[in-house]
Parts: structure tokens; C-alpha cells; sequence
């Protein structure tokens, strides 16, 4: 028996390029348990990758602002304060960063996403100041203004339950600040060797291997130990 996984993508399940790395579509579709996809990216993306590996799209996406399970979507965050910090961060010069035709926030419902080329610290500065608690995430492909009473931990305890199961029944892979909630849920996580300095505090093991290498070595003892 192999254990129901919470995977992140970016970083995890990807190439060093940002590619979806080939083996997920050789390692995930025949995983004889429940797969949640766990990321900051907004909902479509998680939901195609379920799709197109032929699993249950089973997600949780924006960070934990949105979880999807059974059919059922739950919309977790609130983006009324977010997208207020960001517009007082335009408003004072700032600039999200992704150019027209902005993919990136089209679908997103609950957070506001910025590039990496955006002015951190004034983005910081003016978050601090806002009226309502708000939280700016370092992904590391993406600054996330959010809500702090969302997140991939909160979101994945929902799920679980959802499906009958217990987080700490989890086994967890990520590389990320924003995964490291979904590790303290999860009874067994991994950061893979690139992850940030947060998530390597978090983790259970830190892996010799970065990106999917070190995550197709997790689920590779894992299948040994399930037999």
C-alpha cells in the first residue's frame, strides 16, 4: 500500500526551466492513492494537470484560497484586501510585472500574484500598512498578496477529511515558504534539494536531489516500502 501524497508543482514536479518534468506522467497516474496537487498557481492549472494525468482533480490552489474534492469547490479566501494592497502599490508606482495580457491573476480568485521583477520592499511597505491583516508569500516564481488565514495546511486538512482520511496519513513534497503549512499537517514531508530555507526548516528530510529527481526518489521508496 502506497500513501496518499500532497505534491506542489513549481519546483517540484517540474524541470529546472519551469517545465512539467515527463515523469510525472509515468510516476502519478497509477498511484494507488489519493494525489492532491497543492500550489500557488491559480485553479485551472492544478485541475488540468489532474485531468491530463487521469486522476481525480483532487486540488488545492492559490495557496490554500482554493480547494477542490468530490466535485466540490471551496473558495477559502477573501480577495477583497489583497487586491486593495495591490492596488495602493500601483497607485504609489509599483507594477505587477507580467507585461499585457496578464495569464497569471485571469483566473485567480483569492490572491493577487506579482512577479519577481516587482519592487518587494515597497510591495512589503504597503501591505504592512493596510488596514486588514494581509500576508506577501515569496514562492520563489511569484510574490503572493493573501489572506494569512488561508493557506496549503489549512486547505489540506479540508481535503483530507473530505476523502475520509487524515492529514498526518499524508506523505508531503515541496520546495517552497508556502508548503511548509502543508508539512506541518502531513505526517511525513520532503523538501527537495532546492528548496528555500523555510521549507528545509520545515520538512521531515531534506533531499539530495532537487526538483522532480528528488521527488521521483520519494515516491520511489515509497513504493518500495508498500511493497
Amino acid at each position: 500500500m502506497v500513501p496518499p501524497l500532497a505534491l506542489d508543482i513549481d519546483g517540484t514536479l517540474t524541470t529546472p526551466s519551469g517545465r512539467i518534468d515527463p515523469r510525472t506522467f509515468e510516476l502519478l497516474p497509477d498511484w494507488d492513492a489519493p494525489v492532491v496537487f497543492a500550489t500557488g498557481k491559480a485553479f485551472p492549472y492544478p485541475v488540468a494537470l489532474a485531468h491530463f494525468l487521469g486522476r481525480a482533480e483532487t486540488v488545492i490552489a492559490e495557496n490554500g484560497g482554493v480547494a477542490h474534492v468530490d466535485g466540490e469547490t471551496a473558495v477559502l479566501g477573501d480577495p477583497a484586501v489583497p487586491r486593495a494592497v495591490v492596488e495602493a502599490y500601483e497607485a504609489r508606482g509599483g507594477e505587477i510585472g507580467w507585461g499585457n495580457g496578464d495569464t497569471v491573476n485571469r483566473w485567480r480568485e483569492t490572491e493577487v500574484a506579482l512577479s519577481l521583477d516587482a519592487d518587494e520592499a515597497l510591495l512589503r511597505e504597503v501591505a504592512a500598512a493596510a488596514e486588514s491583516r494581509v500576508e506577501v508569500v515569496d514562492t520563489g516564481y511569484a510574490y503572493h498578496v493573501k489572506s494569512p488565514d488561508v493557506s496549503k495546511g489549512k486547505a489540506l486538512e479540508r481535503v483530507a477529511e473530505a476523502l475520509g482520511l487524515a492529514g498526518a496519513e499524508f506523505v508531503a513534497v515541496g520546495d517552497s515558504e508556502n508548503d511548509a503549512s502543508t508539512f506541518g499537517v502531513a505526517g511525513e514531508s520532503y523538501a527537495v534539494a532546492n528548496a528555500d530555507a523555510t521549507a528545509r526548516d520545515a520538512a521531515d528530510v531534506v533531499l539530495d536531489e532537487g526538483f522532480m529527481d528528488g521527488t521521483e526518489a520519494v515516491l520511489a521508496e515509497l513504493r518500495e516500502r508498500g511493497g
